[in-house]
């Protein structure tokens, strides 16, 4: 590719970003005493180093190459370390505007889909996680709608996500609580949400604690079971319905090896809870029965794997999974830089696919 064809499709980026030099002066980026002063220029500096993977000392000597910029490794580093909010915004920026485009497929238009999990990233050297992305990704468009980085501090919640009526949430064992449940239903979307027994207790009508699994031991390979629940929670009282599955017998031999080999990480023996329930998927729904029956519940809850996919697709070609920073302020810019760099590509795959192939709109 020629350096006139580069500079074509970095003007087509550019179309879809606010006013670089307005907001990064907002943003507390530039500074009026010394340094660069084009915008422009410092976030290609950073999209070198965060999405290219170039080390500061190489996209220093990138951009003396290129005629960019002339400056230092240390003065790169430290405007990193201020950029965290101007990356924010930019991203921002790209979320709210990716919100209007419609979807393109043969998905029922009337249902709003979300996925919402979260990734860990660690640190060099760590033992543990140091920093989570909480992530929300809408179907089918694939588009990121909402994202929150915290620490490893951060727990899973539905409560870091607003809804929206209407909308159906798909969320996976880490958000099993009845308090983010509970956000959800109130705000008027549905809920198809992986279900662990020991940590969301049901009741039946007549408010009794239900013990689902000595109902399901007659279930064969591949067929299921639904039963009316309901839960409670401050005082509320909310009905749901718990649909299941009985997985194959390799499907069940490969959820009990990871079972065990987590809690040997832990120097603990798995508890029987655990074991018993896995031969199982159960998920609790709120999804009207009239209109969503046992089996399309299980299925659409398959589709939440497509958030795991694109984690997959971020820390493998993307670099996400291990951060090369140390100090909190560059950790985070870095981590923001990364998501500006996954909605870049979001849009540029959309754009692609859905519009003429010019690569921009009049």
């Amino acid at each position: 590719m020629t350096l006139s064809e580069l500079e074509a499709d970095w003007n087509v980026i550019l179309r879809w970003l606010p006013d670089l030099q307005a907001s990064a002066r907002e943003s507390g980026l530039i500074k009026a005493q010394r340094g660069i002063k084009d915008a422009e220029i410092w976030l290609r500096l950073l999209l070198m180093h965060i999405a290219g993977g170039l080390s500061l000392k190489q996209t220093a000597g990138r951009a003396r190459e290129q005629s960019l910029a002339t400056l230092s490794p240390v003065a790169l580093h430290k405007r990193l370390v201020l950029a965290q909010p101007w990356l924010h915004r930019l991203c921002s920026h790209l979320l709210k505007d990716q919100n209007q485009y419609p979807g393109s497929s043969d998905w029922p238009q009337q249902w709003k889909f979300r996925l919402v999990d979260a990734t860990d990233i660690n640190e060099p050297g760590a033992t543990g996680t140091d920093w989570r992305i909480h992530y929300s990704l809408r179907l089918p468009e694939m588009l990121c709608d909402h994202y929150q980085i915290t620490d490893k501090h951060g727990g899973e919640k539905l409560a870091r996500f607003v809804f929206a009526p209407g909308e159906i949430i798909l969320a996976d064992r880490g958000y099993n609580h009845r308090e983010g449940a509970a956000r959800v239903l109130q705000a008027g979307a549905h809920l198809v949400m992986r279900l662990s027994l020991h940590n969301f207790p049901l009741e039946d009508e007549s408010g009794e604690v239900i013990r689902p699994l000595e109902s399901l031991q007659s279930l064969a390979a591949g067929e299921t079971w639904e039963r009316a629940v309901r839960f409670v929670w401050r005082k509320k009282t909310y009905t749901a319905r718990l649909c299941v599955l009985r997985k194959s017998e390799a499907a069940t031999e490969q959820a009990l090896r990871k079972i065990r080999r987590k809690a040997g990480k832990s120097s603990l023996k798995a508890g029987p809870a655990a074991l018993s329930s896995a031969p199982f998927v159960m998920v609790l729904t709120t999804l009207p029965p009239a209109l969503w029956s046992t089996a399309q519940v299980l299925e659409i809850y398959r589709c939440r794997w497509q958030v795991e996919l694109a984690f997959k697709r971020m820390k493998s070609l993307m670099q996400l999974g291990c951060l090369p920073k140390t100090s909190d302020a560059s950790a985070r810019s870095w981590v923001q830089g990364k998501v500006l760099f996954a909605l870049l590509i979001e849009r540029l795959l959309w754009e692609s696919k859905c519009v003429s192939p010019w690569g921009y709109r009049l």
